[in-house]
């Protein structure tokens, strides 16, 4: 449950369809059954004056994997793997991968977040055997800015 809520993207291996994402957000919203995860993410696309886009995949706790691996579903009846590799103590700050490590999340609560913790976690990404060529830094404005 401390997981549930928005987290901003703020560094990623993106899917094609968040090449050109700007002030990307992922919200959680955790399904009366407990292991589903109705989920909403949007981004403008191409700048941050870009269009709004919006997708709203539903992920799906695998059992047994202490609620760190999920299914994500896009389009039925496909579930790709979505693992939570880290989470602070905090829940302000987590990574989310792939065994694959063919894509990565780093994402926290809040859009703007220090150069320290920053840097921190995309060494979390690289000891995780991730491909930091490929990372990008996902354009976020602050709360003000928005």
């Amino acid at each position: 449950k401390r997981f549930m809520g928005d987290w901003y993207v703020i560094a990623n291996i993106p899917t094609f369809i968040e090449k050109e994402a700007y002030n990307a957000l992922e919200s959680y919203e955790l399904g009366s059954d407990g292991r589903r995860v109705d989920t909403t993410f949007t981004f403008n696309k191409g700048g941050f004056d870009g269009p709004l886009k919006e997708y709203n995949p539903t992920g799906f706790v695998r059992e047994g994997t202490g609620n760190a691996v999920w299914g994500m579903q896009f389009i039925w009846p496909i579930k790709a793997e979505y693992r939570i590799v880290y989470v602070d103590d905090n829940y302000a700050h987590t990574i989310i991968g792939r065994t694959k490590r063919d894509y990565v999340w780093v994402m926290a609560r809040t859009p703007v977040i220090s150069d320290e913790d920053k840097a921190r976690l995309l060494e979390i990404v690289e000891e995780a055997g991730y491909d930091m060529e490929a990372v990008r830094m996902v354009p976020q404005q602050s709360l003000d800015e928005r």
